[in-house]
């Protein structure tokens, strides 16, 4: 009898430990079983196999062909769905629109390349910079769609040259010229929509931003890489990854290197952000075990944001990116960055941590008040980094920060001062920079 309760004992002991513990967001809600248990995307399961050759497309780089590559996939829609097939070889193409049950695989070798004339994008209602509005539509777009997928080892090149010359002339005509004066398309659109999967592709060179989401739920970005250059010309605000009202959202194994922010949370802006039914909060997003190179910042808050929660960035490699984990606190826009995990990263960046206003095109749209933003509950921890400037925050009335975490750090750093009186609660734990443990 005692034998059995002894066994008992050890048996609760056992299933109670860490190992068998369900894995928690930073608030200390359950991680759903559905950012581990998903399968490889197979297109054989997925319909019929529409090689787009097969259906009057020809292998022409020169040769625009969206109205011939658009009718694949309604013909695929029409007969209850497919894969729309890109063989190898160059596919220049304007806005492409898929529908239910209808999927986009590339295989090696080929290139779905964007026309570098934007007549060939429409205009309608989208969403774009925090703002619902009619802009120009992306090259390939979703909306409103139940298990869409991009898969393959082929390249969905967004041709962005053209665009991004014009930009810069344009910048240098009118330096306050903003993001939407220059038209140009994203690269990928995915709306309103659920269960998504984007993975192997190389997504490259887009004209602006490269992959938004908006108002999506469960949507993995697996294997891919995402690029554009920072020179010899540079491509404006080429985002990686921008993710935009979503919940649940998985980042992982991606190699990425933007000339902008890699992973850009937003949800809208202006004082008033918070009561339009078009923008929300972002929640319950992982990103991990990614390789990141140049960008403008890995995990950037704003800078059109109003509230993101639950936000776990690990297992990363990080070379040449200007800052680590950037706040971006937009003094005409309530906002509320909480929860935010940031762990087991290696590697360099310009900042470390980076706080502080962001007033680019700030528009108080009539009011007299700054709205009051918040940041709380973030942990920085087992990180070992080379930076210039370790603690890039400013002080402001316009936000407060509170309860955050650096723990067991090892940095190299430039610049090593830190201020803690800028952050309520704001501890140390074997935080040791140039070599000097920090008190606590």
């Amino acid at each position: 009898m005692k034998l059995k309760k002894t066994i008992l004992v050890l048996l609760c002991t056992l299933l109670s430990a860490p190992f068998f513990a369900k894995e928690r967001f930073p608030d200390g809600t359950p991680v759903s079983d559905w950012f581990t248990k998903y399968e490889k995307v197979d297109i054989h399961e997925l319909g019929t196999i529409y090689r787009i050759t097969n259906h009057g497309v020809v292998n022409d780089s020169t040769l625009l062909q969206t109205e011939q590559i658009q009718s694949v996939i309604d013909k695929a829609y029409t007969n209850g769905g497919g894969v729309i097939y890109i063989p190898k070889g160059v596919y220049l193409s304007g806005a492409l629109f898929f529908k239910q049950n209808t999927h986009l695989y590339l295989e090696k070798e080929a290139v779905l390349k964007g026309s570098d004339d934007i007549s060939n994008f429409p205009m309608l209602p989208t969403r774009i910079e925090g703002r619902s509005i009619d802009y120009f539509a992306a090259l390939v777009n979703a909306d409103g769609l139940d298990g869409f997928t991009i898969s393959g080892e082929g390249a969905i090149n967004g041709n962005g040259l053209r665009y991004w010359k014009s930009f810069w002339l344009r910048r240098e005509f009118n330096p306050q010229c903003t993001n939407l004066d220059e038209m140009r398309p994203r690269l990928v659109f995915i709306s309103n929509s659920k269960n998504v999967h984007l993975t192997g592709v190389r997504l490259i060179n887009s004209p602006f931003w490269t992959t938004h989401l908006y108002k999506s739920e469960n949507v993995r970005l697996s294997d891919l890489t995402i690029f554009a250059p920072r020179e010899p010309v540079k491509a404006p605000s080429s985002d990686a990854v921008d993710i935009d009202v979503c919940t649940n959202v998985h980042i992982t194994h991606c190699n990425i290197s933007v000339n902008d922010d890699a992973i850009a949370l937003k949800g809208g802006k202006g004082p008033h952000a918070d009561k339009d039914v078009n923008n929300g909060a972002n929640r319950n997003i992982i990103i991990e075990d990614c390789t990141f190179g140049f960008c403008h910042g890995i995990l950037t808050c704003g800078s059109e944001s109003i509230h993101n929660r639950n936000i776990i960035v690990r297992r990363l490699q990080v070379d040449q990116a200007v800052r680590l984990l950037w706040l971006k606190m937009r003094p005409d826009t309530p906002q509320n960055y909480e929860h935010i995990l940031i762990e087991d990263i290696r590697g360099n960046a310009n900042s470390f941590l980076y706080v502080k206003p962001w007033t680019q095109f700030f528009d108080l749209q009539g009011e007299k008040e700054i709205p009051l933003s918040y940041s709380s509950n973030v942990t920085m921890r087992n990180i070992t980094l080379e930076c210039n400037t370790f603690f890039d925050v400013t002080a402001s009335d316009q936000y407060i920060l509170s309860d955050f975490l650096f723990e067991n750090l090892v940095i190299k750093a430039v610049k090593p001062e830190i201020t803690k009186d800028f952050i309520i609660n704001f501890r140390l734990k074997n935080v040791r920079v140039n070599g000097q443990m920090l008190s606590q």
